[in-house]
């Protein structure tokens, strides 16, 4: 069994990954701002909670060593851009960031996963946005335009930092989940933009700002788990992508990317069918990770539940 610690263990993500962990046999430590009920409620006896302010580099220090993990991810942060000033997200998320990422170094843990965004390449800057080719990979420029999107980078340049100084005494990664969709929100459950998935997709102007990407948080912590069994055989601080294999739209994204985004008509051509604008190939072909749902059947199988009949039989109604 693995001791984890997980950083925001109580957030969005953070629940979906510590129960998904904790059910892949893990023994958890979630570290918050507070603890969470519902924790509790998705993963039984594996997970022990602490509150604790790890803005506070001590109170960090102090709560990673405490714990004696084998390793630590960290989650942690203000988790929507602009939903504070600018100033507060930068510095939050950056001291966020280096206290725990650093504390995991000084305690010893072998294994330090950060989480960064896709925001990172910059799409929806004010001044226009067209990225070299499509599907975006992790070899993709990065181009943040404001601060959410600059701690992330901040984060991955963090432990590419911390990576430097320690050497491959201590392992390192960074991923970039694409909009996180929780279990819930299949159900109907508003999304972290305050919208249904099915509103999302019926008006796809409501997802092109993060140009149609998408994830199951189950699928994240799927990811999780074979990153940390794998990081001890894959190069330090890599950086991967973890998306759905499809885009959250009905219609192809050579289509519907260039309506929202003036100028990559050219650049979204290839993006035909289902094909994401996003590419997690790299995990694929690195760790031997793929993700396992799409929204297609995800809703069919609410539809079903809803209706009392089996997913099978209602597989159109979703499409």
């Amino acid at each position: 069994m693995t001791r984890i610690v997980v950083t925001g263990g109580a957030g969005r993500l953070g629940r979906s990954l510590v129960a998904g962990l904790a059910d892949a046999g893990h023994e958890i430590v979630s570290l918050d701002r507070e603890v969470s009920d519902a924790v509790e409620l998705t993963s039984r006896d594996a997970v022990t909670q602490a509150a604790v302010d790890l803005t506070d580099a001590h109170a960090a220090a102090a709560a990673v060593a405490d714990a004696r993990a084998d390793a630590l991810v960290h989650l942690a942060a203000i988790a929507v851009p602009f939903s504070a000033p600018e100033d507060v997200i930068l510095r939050t998320n950056a001291a966020l960031a280096l206290n725990t990422m650093s504390a995991a170094v000084t305690a010893g843990v072998p294994r330090i996963v950060t989480a960064s965004s896709p925001t990172v390449l910059g799409y929806g800057s004010p001044t226009g946005w067209v990225p070299p080719s499509m599907p975006l990979d992790e070899s993709t420029p990065t181009r943040p335009w404001n601060a959410y999107a600059l701690s992330k980078l901040l984060a991955e340049q963090t432990a590419a930092m911390l990576a430097r100084q320690t050497g491959d005494a201590t392992r390192f990664a960074a991923f970039r989940p694409c909009y996180v969709i929780a279990p819930e929100e299949w159900e109907g459950a508003l999304t972290q933009q305050g919208h249904t998935v099915r509103e999302r997709l019926d008006d796809p102007a409501l997802s092109a700002p993060a140009v149609f990407n998408y994830v199951d948080a189950r699928d994240v912590a799927a990811f999780v788990d074979v990153l940390l069994a794998a990081m001890g055989d894959i190069p330090n601080a890599e950086t991967f992508f973890v998306g759905a294999d499809d885009a959250l739209a009905r219609e192809p994204l050579c289509d519907l990317v260039p309506r929202f985004h003036p100028g990559t008509e050219e650049v979204a051509a290839g993006l035909v069918g289902t094909t994401p604008a996003f590419t997690s190939a790299k995990a694929a072909r690195l760790i031997g990770w793929r993700p396992t749902r799409t929204w297609r059947d995800e809703l069919a199988a609410a539809d079903a539940r809803a209706a009392g009949s089996s997913p099978d039989s209602r597989k159109d109604t979703a499409a």
